[in-house]
């Protein structure tokens, strides 16, 4: 039961690592993005007309990211909990035998 827990912690810490690189890459070039998108494609997103703002504002609040970085974390422990207790009552050759 413990391997099955240790694997799964350990993918859903590398799944949480690339989302968080991820995500903060993304947050902190989406003006420059936005601005891209908006030239390649010929639309702006944030009519002056309609909206005060003519930019994409973004603001990281490091204490958001380890939040949900934490319950990512959590999550995923928390679901290896099920599969790895049944995984560990299989009989290793009742398992092989049916494969």
């Amino acid at each position: 039961m413990h391997i099955f827990m240790v694997q799964g912690t350990l993918i859903g810490l590398i799944g949480t690592s690339l989302g968080v690189v991820g995500g903060l890459g993304l947050s902190m070039c989406v003006e420059s993005l936005v601005r891209a998108i908006e030239t390649v494609f010929h639309v702006q997103f944030l009519k002056t007309d309609v909206y005060p703002l003519t930019y994409l504002p973004a603001e990281i609040v490091w204490l958001d990211v380890a939040k949900v970085a934490g319950t990512a974390l959590a999550m995923s422990f928390l679901a290896t909990l099920y599969p790895s207790y049944k995984a560990a009552r299989i009989q290793p050759a009742d398992a092989l035998r049916y494969e």
